[in-house]
């Protein structure tokens, strides 16, 4: 099996992450539901890529299926053109950080979570990867500050700050790829910025992939993906899409004052 470092040779001919016809199916008491239908997706090195869509359309399941936490019914996932089922999962998880719809906190310290799993763990880059997530203005107010401690499940921190900590978690790890499931709902639109922002400058090398319910995360995005009912109707820019998407249209429409609309 490939490690992180035998598949970089693999990089310069594929995509950074390939989705390759994608169908996934679930069974429930009501029979099969058809989550994704034939999702096809390339992101290239360094692209910043964003999946939109009505609720239950398929969007996490996309990034479920990407990170390798899912295998999907039928086709395949591809990471330097190495299918995700042939990583040893140390290897896939070297090489992606993932921050699910809802965060969870260990039992320990804020560097213990972010840092989660590096036996040797580095201070600097905790700090960095606090200040990135917006952490660190929360973190600062504690007594113990990086040393402060976490309840198991973050019981006693707020919503927005587990978020946040679950955000700066992925990027202590400098991925190479950054995959964000609605990781932004939590925290309020000045932070959200913030954290982009950030993300831009310190994460630039790393390629993202990112589901968001509100238009103002993604609309910067190097490309949108808009998925209904398991399938793309639409891929482009911002503007483009609201020129040739009517789903994307309505969905920004229903959030965007018209100036925001055209900025």
């Amino acid at each position: 099996m490939p490690d992180a470092a035998t598949c970089g040779a693999c990089a310069a001919a594929s995509p950074k992450l390939e989705l390759r016809g994608v169908c996934q199916r679930y069974r429930g008491s009501r029979g099969e539901t058809l989550a994704l239908d034939g999702f096809d997706l390339r992101v290239a090195a360094h692209e910043s890529v964003a999946i939109l869509g009505p609720s239950g359309c398929g969007k996490s399941t996309s990034l479920l299926a990407a990170c390798g936490l899912q295998h999907p019914t039928e086709g395949e996932v591809l990471v330097d053109g190495v299918n995700v089922r042939d990583y040893t999962l140390k290897a896939l998880r070297d090489k992606i950080g993932y921050v699910p719809q809802q965060s969870f906190l260990f039992k320990g310290t804020i560097a213990s979570n972010v840092a989660y799993g590096d036996t040797e763990r580095n201070d600097a880059d905790v700090k960095t990867a606090c200040d990135v997530a917006q952490a660190t203005e929360f973190i600062d107010k504690k007594d113990k500050k990086y040393d402060s401690g976490i309840a198991q499940g973050g019981s006693n921190v707020s919503g927005g700050q587990k978020q946040r900590l679950s955000i700066a978690r992925a990027v202590y790890r400098h991925p190479e790829i950054l995959i964000f499931d609605d990781s932004f709902s939590a925290l309020d639109f000045k932070t959200d910025r913030a954290v982009r922002d950030a993300l831009e400058r310190e994460a630039k090398d790393s390629t993202k992939l990112i589901v968001a319910q509100r238009i103002g995360t993604i609309m910067n995005a190097d490309r949108i993906i808009v998925l209904d009912d398991g399938k793309v109707v639409g891929q482009g820019t911002h503007h483009e899409l609201l020129d040739n998407c009517e789903v994307y249209r309505q969905i920004a429409e229903s959030q965007l004052s018209e100036d925001e609309l055209n900025r």
